[in-house]
């Protein structure tokens, strides 16, 4: 029994050099020690909260209750200068206590930030986080611990509610962000695994987003060993923009080896692949869907707007037509004098000119008769009327103007009709066969 005591008492006095040896213990993104190894010598990297993650925004819950994030002296840097430290994974700016992290739970202390990038340039990826499957350029964090519960970061880091970190997406563009040239233009300081250089101080707001109150949360884990489970996650929804030359550098400045190592290894793609989220709720401080609904409605109101549009035209151009064609019927009918004055058809001239007198005279007769059976309009009868009488005639119908009306809406026919006596004909288009 006292043996046990004694072991217990041991192991209580070895555990921070037990953490602090698994932290030193080497590891790497690829090799005999990279990711698909690392649960094998760190049990927490194949818990079912590790982090990074793929956040879905059509999976994700809208919580009103997430507050905006308020940044505490993050300005105020005063005088003392920042140090920047090159560990071999990655590059570490460590900040000053005075810096705290409000609107959560707990009072949040700053203690560092680094960067994770990928290798290849702009689009080909390096954040750690993604966002609908899509990565960024690169990805910076923001590790704070919770200073209200615990007095220090070795302690925190094992505790659930113990960290809170900020994720802040990169990509590029054509213009340079003056904020990352603080930490950039001194990368060339620090070049190699291990050494560490003191920078001027700046303004960390700076570096993070406008719109501090559109993030994701989520609690997961550290990305890189020993991957405790003990992170409260904040990933913004808006990017941050450097240039490309500014990601160049970033990405071919550094190396992973130390300066006295024979063979220099750059250090490059360092980031974690996403882990699945075993259940694990995404929340969003904002209705996600909102920006697709807005997307979509304009969308929906411009092609309404265009047919709308395309209605109107077509029914103008429909009106105008038939008020040209009212038009030509009116002038073509303006007048008895017009429709009398029509000619009929012509006889036929005499075939031989050497004709008897009985012949001429009956060919007389004959034409008399032809033009008293030329139709004469009948008295006190409106132009109109006699239109829609004889249209009535040719097409059969009781209402022959919307009969014409449709024709012409369909587009197959079109309507010529020639003075006194009236004659409709219906033509193709396509053809202009009339019958």
């Amino acid at each position: 029994m006292d043996l046990l005591v004694l072991l217990f008492i041991l192991l209580l006095r070895l555990g921070p050099w037990w953490t602090a040896a698994v932290e030193d213990m080497s590891w790497t993104y690829t090799g005999l020690v990279g990711q698909s190894q690392w649960s094998e010598h760190f049990p927490e990297c194949g818990g079912s909260s590790q982090s990074p993650v793929d956040v879905v925004t059509t999976q994700t819950k809208y919580d009103p209750g997430l507050s905006p994030l308020t940044p505490l002296g993050y300005s105020q840097h005063g005088n003392r200068p920042f140090s920047l430290y090159n560990n071999g994974h990655t590059a570490v700016v460590e900040l000053p206590d005075w810096m705290s992290l409000g609107g959560l739970p707990w009072l949040f202390s700053a203690v560092q930030m680094h960067l994770h990038w990928g290798s290849g340039g702009p689009n080909y990826g390096g954040s750690e986080h993604t966002i609908n499957g899509q990565s960024a350029e690169a990805e910076l964090h923001v590790v704070h611990y919770n200073s209200e519960l615990y007095p220090n970061m070795t302690a925190a880091m094992t505790q659930k509610d113990g960290l809170a970190v900020l994720g802040v997406l990169i990509v590029t563009g054509e213009e340079t962000n003056p904020a990352f040239n603080n930490i950039i233009n001194y990368l060339s300081r620090v070049r190699h695994a291990n050494q560490k250089v003191f920078i001027p101080a700046f303004d960390v707001q700076s570096l993070l987003p406008k719109d501090l109150e559109r993030y994701y949360r989520y609690n997961g884990s550290l990305t890189t060993p020993p991957c405790f489970q003990s992170v409260i996650w904040t990933l913004f929804h808006e990017r941050v923009q450097i240039s490309k030359a500014q990601l160049l550098k970033m990405e071919t400045m550094l190396y992973s080896s130390e300066a006295e190592d024979a063979d220099r290894m750059l250090l490059q793609d360092n980031y974690r692949a996403t882990q699945p989220l075993n259940h694990r709720a995404v929340f969003a401080s904002f209705a996600a869907g909102e920006v697709t609904a807005i997307v979509i409605g304009v969308m929906c109101g411009c092609v309404g707007l265009a047919v709308i549009v395309r209605f109107l035209v077509k029914t103008i151009r429909f009106f105008s037509f038939l008020r040209h064609e009212r038009a030509a019927v009116n002038s073509s009918t303006s007048s008895w004098d017009v429709l009398t004055a029509a000619p009929m058809q012509r006889m036929k001239e005499p075939e031989k000119a050497k004709e008897k007198p009985q012949e001429m005279a009956l060919n007389c007769t004959s034409q008399a008769e032809t033009r008293d059976e030329r139709p004469s309009p009948p008295k006190n009868t409106p132009v109109t009327h006699l239109v829609r009488t004889l249209l009535r005639t040719k097409t059969g119908q009781e209402n022959p103007m919307l009969y014409l009306k449709k024709k012409v809406q369909t587009g197959k026919r079109r309507m010529r009709i020639k003075s006194w006596p009236l004659e409709i004909r219906f033509c193709t288009p396509s053809t202009w066969k009339c019958h």
